[in-house]
């Protein structure tokens, strides 16, 4: 196997065992490890200057140095799940690094060569362009993490770029990591946001108008931010030993449970896991109305968790065909409703880019065949949960789910607020109409079309719904408790967030602080922060960054 330089003079880290009651350490006194550096072919150029890598996993690179970086949000379960303690002060050490102004001892930072297909075409080349893995973590639970930096300046894969972020991408980023986390959808987590007292040049909306924002640094944590793309580039450009070696690598560090697998055979089962994970990982985008925005395969994490919060949304109107970001306004091509069918493209993709090591077509084909069935098993169980269902399987439960949808659609309807209210509507027989749609009201924007002809469409289906229900004979409180469970009372809105970007913009932390809190317990009652958990304002509809957003960042 082909080997950085690096690997004849840093040994790897030996991993301990587990220890849950492990002493947080400051950031400054971890002991790190670079497998990635370690095992994978290093760039052999060192010009920091963007141009095209050939037959290379990585380029070394050092973040690049703000001038007053400024801890402006710190996640205390990432910290714990990383060993790291809270630093004591904003500024400092741990602020330098985070910023991307220190690299400590035992850090080995780099870019990562990828490509993908963007919006169906392929890009080549994109890579790295303005996020820097700094090292990674042995925890305390004996995984290992990647501390990532995004937006610690320019690397040879920032083509026209300049390597950094806005605040206001870096606290969606950071705040979304987190809020999905507690949802249950698996994600890459955030471990810091810092400001670096610089300005940074966007063209918000892409119409000529630039203007200076402030920077700010996420720093990002995952097991490894390998992507579809890391796949793509190499099969693309002929490297197939490179190509074998990034596998290997994978598999050995992050999929060790088929470490028994003879080669090639090894090679399919790797595929079917990847595409049981994506699989499980856009159910659950489904189930809580979650649209990513930009499912090109670059932003496809290998091992199944969301990557890259850019212009993503939540349904606060249930559409399928809608869309987050304004560069898809047109063509829609990752609107809610088409995720499905567009992860199962990305896949395709990847098979493709990994048929030089699985030869069998049949062995690719039963991968995407394993995503069909598990997301196509694990929706509808969600669903069934969502509604309060032990499962959907009775001869008319078709012809009510297709009901359902079209009452969504009849009036404007906030999908977080309806489902969560499904679980009050009154089970009794011998209940009006009003009763019956009441536990919804704060559901629907436009309340006259309700109390008209689309209310009492949607009693008629809430009757039922109410019958279908009792068919399962599960006690009244189960249910409701199983529904709660499953639909949140509490998502991190475009317009909340927004909100809390406006205000640390002006010097105040206290909107990120709180609606932080509120989102770590999603699904809980928290009656304080009935506030946080109403629909969409009008005038937030059409605010910058409250509903669609742009890429730019």
């Amino acid at each position: 196997m082909m080997r950085s330089t690096l690997a004849q003079t840093e040994p790897p880290v030996e991993i301990p065992p587990p220890d849950q009651t492990a002493t947080l350490r400051d950031l400054c006194d971890i002991a790190f490890d670079n497998s990635f550096v370690r095992e994978l072919r290093a760039d052999p150029l060192p010009d920091n200057i963007p141009r095209q890598v050939r037959n290379a996993s990585y380029t070394r690179v050092t973040p690049s140095a703000v001038r007053a970086p400024q801890i402006l949000a710190w996640s205390d379960a990432v910290g714990e799940l990383l060993g790291i303690a809270a630093p004591d002060s904003h500024t400092g050490p741990v602020a330098d690094v985070l910023g991307g102004s220190r690299v400590l001892p035992g850090m080995a930072p780099y870019a990562a060569r990828y490509g993908g297909h963007q919006f169906g075409h392929w890009a080549g080349q994109l890579g790295d362009g303005r996020a820097i893995t700094l090292a990674e973590v042995i925890c305390p639970d004996g995984l290992r993490r990647e501390l990532q930096l995004k937006g610690a300046g320019r690397t040879p894969y920032s083509r026209t770029a300049d390597g950094r972020a806005v605040l206001r991408s870096s606290v969606r980023e950071f705040m979304c990591s987190e809020a999905m986390h507690y949802l249950g959808v698996p994600t890459t987590r955030a471990l810091s946001l810092v400001g670096t007292g610089e300005m940074v040049v966007r063209d918000m909306f892409y119409d000529g108008n630039p203007a200076a924002e402030p920077g700010a640094v996420v720093c990002r944590v995952a097991p490894t931010f390998v992507r579809f793309g890391h796949v793509e580039i190499l099969a693309a450009q002929k490297e197939f030993e490179l190509l074998k070696q990034l596998a290997d690598y994978v598999i050995r560090t992050h999929f060790p449970a088929l470490a028994s697998t003879p080669a090639p055979e090894i090679y399919a089962e790797w595929f079917e896991e990847i595409c049981r994970r994506t699989a499980m990982m856009v159910a659950h985008w489904m189930r809580v109305g979650f649209v990513h925005g930009v499912m090109n395969t670059d932003n496809m994490s290998i091992l199944g968790l969301t990557i890259d919060y850019g212009p993503y949304g939540w349904l606060e109107g249930f559409d399928p065909n809608w869309t987050p970001n304004t560069t898809d306004a047109e063509g829609r091509r990752y609107r809610y409703g088409s995720q499905p069918q567009i992860a199962h493209w990305n896949l395709t993709r990847l098979a493709s880019a990994l048929h030089p090591l699985i030869s069998d077509e049949a062995a690719l084909v039963r991968g995407l065949g394993v995503f069909e069935a598990t997301f196509n098993r694990t929706a509808r169980q969600m669903l069934a949960t969502k509604l309060g269902w032990t499962e959907i399987s009775l001869p008319d439960d078709e012809a009510l789910l297709a009901e359902l949808m079209d009452v969504l659609l009849q009036v404007e309807t906030d999908m977080t607020l309806f489902f969560r209210g499904l679980a009050d509507v009154p089970m009794a027989v011998l209940v009006d109409n009003a009763a019956l749609v009441a536990p919804l009201a704060k559901a629907f924007y436009d309340q006259d079309a309700v109390a008209g002809l689309a209310g009492e469409r949607l009693a008629n289906w809430l009757r039922q719904y109410c019958q279908r229900v009792r068919r399962d004979d599960v006690p009244d409180a189960t249910r409701r408790a199983t529904m709660n469970q499953a639909n949140p009372k509490y998502v991190l809105r475009n317009y909340l967030a927004q909100q809390a970007i406006d205000a640390l913009a002006a010097g105040d932390a206290r909107v990120l602080d709180r609606l932080m809190k509120v989102l770590q317990r999603p699904y809980d009652d928290q009656p304080e922060h009935d506030d946080l958990a109403a629909r969409r304002p009008e005038w937030a509809r059409h605010k910058a960054g409250c509903s669609a957003l742009s890429c730019s960042s």
